[in-house]
């Protein structure tokens, strides 16, 4: 059974904290370095829900792709609820680590796993890693079709491939308009609009797009937009990265039991429409 600082330094070779964003929180919040691992929990958010659900599984190791510290703090207490939450971990013996921005541009990372679940063909990084000599690494990735569909099509794909949300799948531009090549970012991805429209793609799949932003997108250029729940489009990393402590599990013979959590944290919990004009 490997010690948590052996899975750790797995994890790091993984996702290296240094390729994180500097206003980021990477890494390891809580946990005995020389504590045994033989149960692993990924989730997207660092939230009570998913603490409850590690205690239930037995899990020693919660690995999230938000940060539960993302500002700074100068107080665990437990009259907060991050403070909580740091509590039970450390009162069940339950490690708590951080993959966020590194996890973003690593090969692979966070936008390889939204193509993956979307079927489509990574050509390349949108905004590529000028340290990354093979070009692989990076924020976003340009993608391929196997074959042209529309842009409703299209929307309708990622509703049913991805995880179901309040929010569902907003869209923006032509339905009828055909696409072959798109971009796609998990996460917020309205700051990357330069780069969407310098790559030449035809959509841009994405999260938490504003209205500012997505109005002068489509007033810019024909680019469509697919709006996404910013936890829907990060949530496949979580298979992705389970499979790869899986196979390092494997290779060192550790017998990990490695969980992907299902329960839905996205903070949008109802819809509410009284009909969208066609």
């Amino acid at each position: 059974m490997p010690r948590l600082s052996e899975v750790i330094a797995e994890l790091d070779a993984l996702w290296p904290p240094e390729r994180a964003e500097g206003w980021d929180a990477v890494g390891t919040v809580c946990g005995d370095p020389e504590a045994e691992i033989d149960r692993v929990l990924f989730a997207v958010d660092p939230v009570q829900q998913i603490a409850d659900e590690a205690r239930a599984l037995g899990a020693q190791l919660i690995v999230t792709h938000h940060p539960l510290y993302l500002r700074g703090t100068t107080t665990v207490a437990a009259s907060t609820f991050k403070g909580r939450v740091v509590h039970g971990l450390i009162k069940h013996d339950i490690a708590l680590h951080v993959a966020h921005t590194n996890a973003d541009t690593a090969d692979p990372g966070v936008s390889d796993a939204l193509a993956a679940a979307l079927d489509l063909r990574v050509a390349g990084p949108l905004v590529p890693d000028p340290a990354d000599a093979g070009g692989r690494r990076g924020l976003g990735r340009i993608c391929e079709l196997d074959h042209p569909e529309t842009l409703r099509d299209f929307a309708a794909r990622a509703a049913a491939r991805l995880p179901a949300t309040a929010q569902g799948i907003r869209l923006a531009g032509d339905p009828d308009a055909v696409l072959r090549r798109v971009a796609v970012s998990g996460g917020s991805g309205d700051s990357l609009f330069d780069a969407v429209r310098a790559a030449g793609v035809d959509a841009f799949l994405t999260a938490d797009l504003r209205h500012h932003p997505a109005s002068e997108a489509v007033q810019h250029s024909p680019l469509g937009l697919v709006d996404a729940a910013h936890w829907a489009t990060e949530w496949p990393w979580c298979e992705q990265a389970a499979a790869q402590l899986d196979a390092i599990s494997d290779r060192h013979g550790w017998d990990l039991r490695v969980h992907v959590s299902k329960q839905v944290t996205d903070p949008w919990t109802t819809h509410h429409s009284s009909g969208a004009p066609n």
